[in-house]
């Protein structure tokens, strides 16, 4: 699914109270800027992102910069672009040498498309970058996490490493990344237990499988991928802390945001903790996985049917 398509339902929402301000009004006054405050709010964009955007907008007419109501969506699209530094990574995890394999240790909340998005992710880095991934089935306390990692690895072409239900995670990380050296994989992408995130054991145990995946080669970089549900709105970004808090987080996947008319929440998220979103879900379908590109996805958010209003 298109970006355009899978933020739909927030374009949608969005774009209706934001057209439905502007047409009948002509000159920018202080009661349309609060309405348009009060439709990033709803968006889920954040109180304070949404008081810092109309307290430029409020600058730009002060200065005579911006005077007609029609010019005031390219406004805001800039001033939304500039509150955010380049928060891409760039897929930076992938080795250069050859040598390492690249390492994505993805964790989140059970529910939150954790186990699906790694299949979605082998899929992407197998097809659109031409890499040899393997994937490690560490979320032993679920005999269906296995189950389901097997099904995308049967269905991706990819190699799986697996322990039995209730083994050992940091083992079956341990032989996933032997296996990833001696096999010449370029990428290992760890599936882990997802548990509810304010469980100490669970930050223990992925702080356990980093330390033997570094044991085991100092000079590998491991890129902690945190997987959100985009359709639980704050929740997400608090979820987004507690494991920061912990977890070394270093990238982040926002799923499911085309079942939800609050995608604003990716800006929260990016602001709040200055991580880079490497990817977002737009649909259910295998190919539903999406590089994540700031000004693609501000483009999106301002447009309907294709056409910017």
């Amino acid at each position: 699914m298109a970006l355009l398509d899978g933020l739909q339902k927030t374009r949608t929402s969005f774009f209706s109270k934001f057209k439905a301000l502007i047409t009948f009004r002509k000159r920018i006054d202080d009661n349309l800027l609060d309405k348009i405050e009060e439709a990033l709010i709803t968006s889920d964009v954040g109180v304070e992102i949404a008081v810092q955007l109309i307290e430029r907008l409020k600058a730009l007419v002060a200065e005579n910069r911006l005077v007609e109501s029609d010019a005031i969506l390219e406004a805001l699209k800039n001033e939304m672009a500039a509150l955010f530094p380049a928060l891409q990574e760039k897929e930076g995890f992938l080795p250069e040498n050859g040598r390492v394999p690249g390492v994505l240790l993805v964790v989140g909340v059970n529910g939150s498309g954790k186990t699906t998005t790694i299949g979605k992710l082998a899929r992407y880095f197998i097809r659109e970058r031409g890499k040899k991934v393997l994937l490690a089935a560490c979320d032993t306390f679920r005999a269906a996490a296995i189950e389901q990692l097997t099904v995308w690895a049967e269905r991706t072409g990819c190699e799986l490493i697996k322990g039995v239900p209730g083994g050992d995670p940091a083992a079956v990380a341990f032989d996933a990344l032997v296996a990833a050296i001696n096999r010449g994989h370029d990428l290992l992408i760890i599936d882990t237990a997802g548990r509810l995130h304010t469980k100490v054991n669970l930050m223990e145990e992925l702080r356990k499988i980093r330390q033997v995946l570094l044991k085991k080669r100092p000079d590998l970089f491991v890129h902690t991928l945190l997987v959100l549900d985009g359709t639980t709105g704050q929740n997400a970004l608090m979820q987004a802390r507690e494991f920061n808090g912990v977890s070394d987080v270093s990238g982040l996947v926002v799923t499911k945001l085309d079942g939800t008319a609050k995608g604003g929440i990716v800006f929260s998220i990016c602001k709040d903790l200055s991580i880079p979103v490497d990817f977002i879900g737009t649909g259910e379908g295998p190919d539903d996985l999406v590089p994540f590109s700031l000004p693609a996805f501000i483009e999106s958010f301002f447009k309907k049917e294709g056409l910017t209003i």
